[in-house]
């Protein structure tokens, strides 16, 4: 009896992970989940770089490749990339440390994207909690440029054409651009600082500003409980990630080889965050316009900025552009009341999330077309049609299946809810059996008191 008890406790642990999980907010579990998940990761992608920063040089001078890595023997690469080598090679657990680091940074962003897309649509980002949309907002551009410089570090030939897009964009800005370029690489790009500038961005101004954004989003109760449990859900993130870090190849640098001027590979795309940033270089047409006798290339400055910023802000400002498209607003002088339709807020989302994919899926036009032996004009001018047409047909399409569930629900509640079974009446006729609309239970405000604390009264 002891051994099978002991046997059902075991198994009901499991059980308890996740309810105990999404017990920690009553309001919002789904949005605390992912909440949680991106703090741990966080933490987790802190924990990992710690070990990596002894072995890492983020040097630019050229020496001569004599490592374990024979295909790369007698190579010549930068300090950067060598120690990157030696990382992966040389030093015992680098390469499951290094991987579970780019992994954490990966999951951080998705967790952070999945919670903004929970809170949004469960319209959780007015009145008190709008600091708290933002927050959750300014830390998906910081996440996303935390793990952008990460990947710029190897020097490897995948960083090297990310440096090459940067300086495109930077050098789009009116007046300002070249000087900015100069500015940030130190003379002409790519020079010999941009790796140890970006590595010092990279461990402490991003990591300083997304963690102090992530203890200004976290509330503690106002009493603290007298036993500390360990939360489920860190065992299960850190667990996954290191998962991931063993089976799962990320960044396999020595695949690539050191960075060339003028050359990348074939195929190349940057993670999956920055698909979106991408997208928009690839299908944007090559605009240019003189403006005083000086060049402006809108192809780029367009995609590379204004695509990007317009995003984040409409981000931001949508909780101030709620209560309009919603509708809902009290009436003013003679006009009646405009009633709330929260289909509209729905289908704001579709269409912004439609947006969002299509340029992530703009990313890989050259695959598409070569996957699928397409041509790739034909490729690019389809993504150039659906960004624009995309998101108006999302809207549209989501707005009409919104109302139809809405009225399929209302003529549950006063009809109710087919069966299917056809009966005959003594008459002749048929009917069919209907069943009562299942209606939720209203929350209750006083949670009901344990067994063990009730009394009797006499």
């Amino acid at each position: 009896m002891t051994t099978t008890a002991a046997v059902r406790r075991t198994a009901a642990g499991p059980r308890r992970l996740v309810p105990g999980a999404l017990r920690r907010d009553p309001q919002d579990r789904w949005a605390a989940v992912f909440g949680r998940i991106a703090g741990y990761s966080f933490a987790l992608a802190a924990v990992t770089g710690i070990p990596l920063l002894p072995f890492f040089r983020p040097s630019m001078a050229t020496l001569v490749y004599h490592g374990s890595y024979r295909m790369l023997d007698g190579v010549t690469m930068s300090q950067a990339y060598q120690s990157v080598l030696a990382i992966s090679f040389d030093v015992r657990g680098g390469l499951l440390i290094r991987q579970v680091h780019h992994w954490s940074a990966d999951l951080f962003v998705a967790a952070v994207l999945l919670r903004l897309l929970r809170t949004f649509f469960r319209g959780r980002f007015s009145g008190r909690a709008r600091p708290d949309w933002l927050i959750w907002v300014a830390l998906l551009p910081l996440g996303m440029l935390a793990a952008y410089t990460g990947t710029i570090l190897p020097d490897d030939g995948l960083s090297g054409g990310s440096l090459g897009v940067i300086t495109g964009v930077l050098e789009s800005v009116p007046v300002i651009g070249t000087h900015l370029v100069f500015w940030i690489f130190g003379g002409a790009p790519p020079g010999q600082q941009i790796i140890g500038r970006d590595y010092w961005v990279h461990i402490l101004v991003f990591p300083a500003l997304a963690g102090a954004l992530l203890l200004l989003s976290f509330r503690p109760r106002p009493r603290w409980p007298r036993r500390v449990r360990l939360d489920p859900l860190l065992l299960f993130t850190c667990g996954t990630l290191v998962l991931l870090g063993t089976i799962a190849q990320i960044n396999p640098v020595w695949l690539i080889g050191p960075y060339e001027p003028g050359s990348i590979s074939s195929g190349a795309v940057p993670d999956w965050y920055m698909w979106f940033l991408d997208g928009p270089l690839r299908i944007m047409p090559a605009w240019e316009v003189s403006v005083a006798g000086h060049p402006l290339a809108l192809g780029v400055l367009i995609a590379g900025l204004v695509v990007p910023a317009l995003f984040f802000a409409g981000l931001a400002l949508y909780p101030l552009a709620d209560r309009w498209i919603v509708g809902g607003r009290p009436p003013r002088g003679l006009l009646p009341p405009k009633p709330a339709d929260l289909a509209n807020r729905t289908a704001a989302g579709a269409a912004g999330l439609t947006f969002y994919l299509l340029l992530l899926a703009a990313a890989a036009n050259d695959q598409i077309a070569y996957r699928l032996h397409l041509d790739l004009y034909t490729v690019t001018w389809t993504f150039r049609v659906l960004v624009l047409a995309g998101p108006v047909l999302a809207f549209l399409l989501t707005r009409m299946i919104c109302h139809a569930l809405a009225d399929q629900r209302r003529d549950e509640e006063r009809h109710g809810r087919e069966t299917g079974r056809i009966v005959r009446d003594p008459q002749g006729g048929y009917t069919e059996i209907r069943e009562p609309a299942r209606q939720a239970a209203p929350p209750r405000a006083v949670p009901p008191e344990p067994a063990t604390t009730r009394q009797n009264v006499a």
